[in-house]
């Protein structure tokens, strides 16, 4: 049994490798778009948000139909929706508005295979187990991302973006393809109804709302942070004296290989929270993680091999907790309600998701040419500072969480 989870866990994290081409593969080519249709950071920033409103809308209505409808044709026909998003994006974008409306299609197609993913890990695996597996599907999606970033900045070197573009619409029909197999004889497990109903399973369900909050607090910060990675290191390789084209080439494949890096966290942190409690694990990393982002931005006044160092170490913590909050949802709301609490939990994390970057956008506007100090430019240091109060809230509502009686339930009182 233990052997057939692990075959079935390693194949639905191919299919996401596959899916997620398209999740981050307009940073890649942000700054290019930026300079082609005259946009302005804030506008650049609310292509990316308007893809997160796009996941949101889906994501929480597939999530709850997950408790009704079989997730098998939920996953592979959004997979497919967001292949053709992407599609038409590569093929009819041509400046701010025709990109919005290709790019929140593509987002609704994304909304549908994460969550309902997940919840199938959660069904497969006991909590004693659950940490370790869902940290795995999360570090699938994680380096899914950062291929995302790779493969389009590559591409675009050689063919232009939108090539690459097409071919990461071909890279989703293929893992969409790959999960026939995967959804063989599958049958969605009995629904059981609580006493308490939705409302007391979800709405006054402290300790889950709070594990909630802590979610979108996250989402805040690792967003804004994986949105402008690849801008960001553009920009500073123009600075430190890179040819502008070079600089956006060189640039996603450093952002890919910094978000990659976060492929090797969520197992890790995963199996960690199975051991030391899902609250601990959450505080600690997002302790850390807040740290960086504060300091993160500045570091474009100061030179590469510094830069790339602190970027690996940002990298690996800004999504190391991602896969812990949702193991903990799963240890606080009964089974036959979890697709109504992950469609929550989607609404508020993604939430704060789609308006992170478009904040961050405003504040490289808003500081823009701001030198506190000869010599030393601002923007970035004060964008990177605005996604850290993610990274400080969350502790917080871990804290609060802690306090409350039920969460006691959270991994057989391992809290």
């Amino acid at each position: 049994m233990i052997r057939s989870n692990t075959r079935w866990l390693l194949l639905l994290c191919c299919c996401q490798l596959f899916i997620m081409l398209v999740f981050i593969n307009y940073s890649a080519v942000l700054p290019i778009l930026r300079q082609e249709w005259g946009m302005s950071n804030t506008r650049a920033g609310m292509i990316f948000s308007v893809y997160q409103l796009g996941y949101i809308a889906s994501g929480v209505l597939l999530s709850i139909l997950t408790d009704r409808i079989n997730t098998k044709h939920i996953f592979i026909t959004a997979a497919f929706c967001s292949a053709a998003g992407n599609l038409l994006f590569a093929l009819y974008a041509h400046d701010f508005y025709s990109g919005m409306m290709f790019r929140a299609l593509t987002g609704i197609g994304m909304g549908g295979t994460y969550m309902p993913g997940l919840k199938l890990v959660a069904e497969r695996f006991v909590p004693a187990q659950r940490g370790k597996a869902i940290g795995i599907y999360v570090g699938s999606l994680v380096l899914g991302g950062s291929l995302s970033l790779a493969v389009t900045g590559w591409l675009t070197g050689f063919y232009g973006w939108r090539i690459a573009f097409i071919a990461c619409s071909i890279g989703v029909c293929i893992g969409a393809l790959l999960s026939f197999p995967l959804f063989a004889g599958y049958r969605p497990p009995h629904r059981t109804s609580s006493e308490m109903g939705y409302t007391g399973e979800i709405i006054k369900n402290r300790p889950a709302l709070l594990m909630i909050l802590g979610y979108g607090a996250h989402m805040w910060e690792m967003y804004g942070m994986r949105s402008w990675l690849a801008p960001f290191f553009s920009s500073a390789l123009v600075g430190w004296g890179f040819e502008a084209a070079r600089a956006t080439g060189f640039a996603s494949t450093i952002a890919a290989v910094l978000i990659g890096v976060g492929a090797f966290s969520t197992a890790i942190t995963g199996s960690l929270s199975d051991r030391f409690g899902r609250t601990a694990t959450i505080s600690v990393v997002m302790v850390s993680s807040a740290a960086i982002s504060f300091i993160f931005g500045w570091l474009i006044n100061t030179n590469l091999p510094l830069t790339l160092a602190i970027g690996l170490v940002y990298g690996y913590l800004v999504v190391a907790e991602s896969p812990v909050f949702s193991t903990g949802l799963t240890e606080l709301v009964a089974p036959g309600y979890l697709g109504a609490a992950m469609g929550l939990q989607s609404l508020i994390g993604y939430s704060m998701g789609m308006i992170s970057p478009t904040v961050f956008g405003w504040a490289l506007d808003t500081f823009r040419d701001w030198k506190p100090l000869p010599g030393i430019h601002a923007e970035w240091g004060m964008a990177f500072a605005f996604i850290a109060i993610g990274g400080v809230a969350g502790p917080v509502f871990m804290l609060l969480l802690r306090r409350t009686p039920e969460s006691v339930k959270m991994a057989g009182g391992n809290r």
